[in-house]
């Protein structure tokens, strides 16, 4: 008989997993001046763009790559492994549904809005911001239009088995879902709370909640846009 395995991780994700670890081990090996200096240069500063600018260590060239190079790097151990837990819950089956290619670059782009929305409250600040939040945040918030249609056809478990077959829902659907617009408002909430919490369980800095809610709307919003799925034909939703 063949058993299914308990975690169908896709490639993809294993080599995200592979590098957030491997760039966390090598800034740990460096001598503690080094890796200041390389977590503020691959760090996201919004200060980068007001003339202090110069100060910031990654100079004119970081003010474009941090926008990417801030989603490897991590504060400190328990970030770097929400973040790993988190990717592995949501990543798996977006990885699965639009392919590895898309995924990356789908990835990246809600950690770019992440970016540019901390950048937007928080304009002028030398406040570092590091962390895949933001990207994982989309992904969570793809999740969440893949699984409305899943629950509603009362097929749940083909977001483990096949998400590829699952039909998207439309923004239209979730706008009108009490359930998934619950669920915002919850992930919104919980943002707050955590953010507010953070240092009790954590040494960074703190919790960048306007990257979290800058990449889960791009999710939200541009999912659409990577779904490489052909449509399928589901039974209406059940009442």
């Amino acid at each position: 008989m063949t058993r299914e395995p308990i975690l169908n991780v896709p490639a993809a994700v294993v080599a995200v997993l592979v590098l957030l670890a491997a760039v966390h081990g090598g800034l740990a090996l460096l001598p503690e001046d080094a890796d200041e200096y390389m977590v503020w240069a691959l760090a996201f500063v919004p200060a980068r763009y007001v003339p202090v600018a110069v100060e910031i260590p990654g100079g004119p060239i970081a003010a474009w790559t941090s926008f990417v190079t801030h989603q490897f790097v991590h504060g400190d151990i328990t970030h770097l492994l929400i973040n790993c837990a988190w990717l592995l819950v949501f990543g798996s089956a977006v990885a699965q549904r639009i392919g590895a290619v898309r995924f990356l670059v789908f990835g990246l782009v809600c950690g770019i809005a992440g970016a540019l929305t901390f950048m937007f409250v928080r304009w002028g600040q030398t406040v570092p911001m590091v962390g895949a939040s933001g990207a994982i945040s989309g992904l969570m918030a793809a999740g969440f239009r893949l699984l409305l249609p899943a629950i509603d056809n009362g097929e749940i478990h083909e977001m483990r088995d096949s998400p590829r077959s699952v039909r998207l829902a439309t923004l239209s659907e979730c706008l009108r879902s009490r359930r998934v617009m619950l669920a915002v408002i919850a992930f919104i909430v919980v943002n707050f709370v955590i953010a507010g919490a953070a240092p009790l369980f954590t040494d960074a800095a703190g919790i960048a909640w306007e990257a979290h809610i800058g990449g889960f709307a791009a999710g939200f919003l541009l999912l659409g846009a990577f779904d490489a799925a052909a449509p399928v034909e589901l039974e209406p939703p059940r009442p």
